[in-house]
């Protein structure tokens, strides 16, 4: 019986192992010799790359955006060219699109490169020309070197009327090194003024930028050329006059450095009475020739004179000046409406002056018009935004 159940034993333990052996091969060893397995990895489909405008455009709205997108991918690169200029722009959070900045240039052509993986696509396309250009043709006060006073206006002037006016507000920039509040107000088609709320801080600089470029203005309309001016704020001075008192006193950084005795006009018209308010200082002349308004030679009142060290207030003719009437100057009222003093202070007056300096009258009741010279701070601040386009109605 022993020798009959080891073979049986052996056979049962063989089979096991060929069993075991079997399942541990996997495929390739059921094959049998000189078999093999080959396996396909398919190939990942490119990334695809569109640009708007299209390859070819040559009437391009200034206003459009250039975008990319990438389908299938990532963008890595995005480059945009005008003129030797790299255009600056913005991807999505997953790096799917690409948006320009800022307003394309008119009359420009502009190049295009993006890649995403093995993909690279490009655009070459060209801007309109505008039928009107707009520009800033003039910014005052500004002149080269000039030192402001702490009321001083930005007055901006284009050289076409601009009919959406808060497309063209809203690309104008004022940075000062010592903010306050202020509003642009609209007076024309053409000038835009800018005021703060209240008076500049003294001794800083203050950054004007209008960045028009590409920025429509109107049907037709596109600004060409941006604008940057550097203005500088200098002392805090305010003349402070008394047409009653006959005084003048002037501050500078609120220490009081000038009493003037004066003369001011002589109030039998309208013509001849001084105005009430809060004046800027406009410009100045040595000597100004002054002649009476809607009077001809030979008529009563008629007058025609040279003035020394004269400083414009207003547009209705008023100035502080010289004048050698000494004996009216603190005593009696007896001028056609201006202010004036004795030569040697007058002087004083004309050489510290700066354009934007504040000249507050009281003591008649002819007021002001806030828009007489620069009588802006004539109106109230909360009015004065409401000729904003963005912030009133222009």
């Amino acid at each position: 019986m022993n020798t009959w159940r080891k073979p049986a034993a052996s056979v049962a333990l063989l089979a096991a192992a060929a069993l075991t052996a079997s399942c541990s091969s996997g495929g390739a060893a059921a094959e049998g010799p000189g078999t093999t397995e080959t396996t396909t990895v398919a190939t990942p489909e490119a990334p695809t790359v569109t640009i708007s405008p299209a390859e070819g455009n040559t009437k391009v709205s200034p206003d459009k955006k250039i975008v990319v997108t990438a389908a299938g991918g990532a963008l890595e690169d995005v480059t945009v060219e005008a003129g030797g200029d790299q255009i600056e722009g913005r991807f999505n959070a997953d790096k799917t699109k690409w948006v320009s900045k800022t307003p394309l240039k008119p009359s420009t052509g502009y190049s295009v490169t993006a890649k995403a993986g093995a993909t690279t696509a490009t655009s070459t396309f060209t801007t309109l020309k505008p039928e009107r250009a707009l520009q800033v043709i003039d910014v005052t006060p500004n002149a080269k070197g000039e030192t402001l006073g702490v009321g001083a206006p930005i007055i901006v002037t284009f050289n076409q009327p601009v009919d959406d006016k808060a497309a063209i507000e809203g690309a104008l920039e004022v940075d000062a090194e010592k903010p306050v509040e202020g509003a642009w107000r609209w007076v024309d088609d053409t000038k835009v003024i800018y005021r703060t709320a209240k008076y500049w801080p003294a001794h800083q600089k203050v950054t004007f930028n209008a960045g028009i470029t590409g920025i429509k203005g109107g049907k037709g309309l596109y600004g060409v050329k941006d604008y940057t001016a550097t203005l500088t704020i200098g002392a805090k001075q305010i003349s402070k006059i008394d047409t009653r008192k006959k005084m003048m006193h002037v501050y500078q950084d609120g220490k009081r450095v000038q009493t003037m005795r004066i003369s001011a006009g002589m109030a039998t018209t309208r013509e001849y009475t001084t105005t009430s308010g809060v004046h800027l200082t406009m410009e100045r002349g040595n000597p100004v020739r002054m002649i009476s308004p809607g009077r001809e030679k030979g008529n009563p009142g008629y007058y025609d004179v040279m003035i020394n060290h004269a400083v414009r207030i207003s547009n209705s003719g008023e100035y502080v000046h010289a004048k050698d009437n000494v004996w009216a100057q603190g005593v009696r009222n007896v001028s056609h409406g201006c202010i004036n003093a004795r030569p040697d202070q007058a002087k004083w007056f004309y050489d510290n002056v700066q354009r934007g300096d504040v000249v507050d009258i009281v003591g008649t009741d002819r007021e002001l018009e806030w828009n007489n010279g620069w009588g802006f701070w004539q109106m109230s601040f909360s009015q004065w935004k409401k000729g904003s386009a963005l912030n009133g109605k222009a």
